[in-house]
C-alpha cells in the first residue's frame, strides 16, 4: 500500500452555535489524488487561519481509498530487449486517490455568516489546486 499525503481531516474549532454551512461540491465525476487534495487543504486552511482564527471548522469529507497502479515502462535505447509490454501489466501500487461523484461534498466549512466572503476565498484558492469543475453551496 502506498503511503497516504492526506493526514488531517478537521481543521479549526468545532463549536455548536455556527449558523453557516459552506460546501465544495464536484461537478462531474473525477478522480483526485491525495497529494492534490492535501495541496487545496492546505491552501483554504491556510488563508482561513490567517483571517478568521477560531471561528471556523473545516472538514475534508472524501477519503482517499482507492489505489492508483502503474505499470513502469524503460525507455530508452534497446528497452525492447527488456520487457514484455503490455502483457501481464497489472502494475505495482503507486499513489491513493479518492473517487467523487457529481455532487459530492469534496470540502465543508462551518463558520458565521459574516465571514462568507472569506471563506469564499479560501476555497476559491482550494479549486485552482484541483482538475475538474467545482461549486460552491452555502446553507
Amino acid at each position: 500500500m502506498p503511503h497516504k499525503d492526506l493526514h488531517q481531516f478537521r481543521m479549526g474549532t468545532k463549536k455548536e452555535d455556527y449558523d453557516l454551512v459552506v460546501a465544495l461540491k464536484s461537478d462531474g465525476p473525477i478522480i483526485l489524488r491525495d497529494n492534490a487534495i492535501e495541496s487545496a487543504r492546505q491552501s483554504a486552511n491556510k488563508h482561513l487561519e490567517k483571517n478568521m482564527l477560531g471561528q471556523y471548522y473545516f472538514v475534508v469529507m472524501v477519503y482517499p481509498h482507492h489505489i492508483v497502479r502503474e505499470n513502469k515502462m524503460i525507455a530508452g535505447a534497446g528497452a525492447d530487449r527488456l520487457q514484455k509490454g503490455m502483457r501481464q501489466a497489472f502494475g505495482r501500487p503507486t499513489d491513493c486517490a479518492a473517487r467523487l461523484g457529481r455532487g459530492t461534498d469534496l470540502f465543508t466549512v462551518y463558520s458565521y455568516k459574516p465571514n462568507l466572503p472569506k471563506i469564499k476565498v479560501a476555497l476559491t484558492r482550494a479549486m485552482r489546486k484541483l482538475s475538474g469543475s467545482y461549486s460552491m453551496v452555502a446553507q
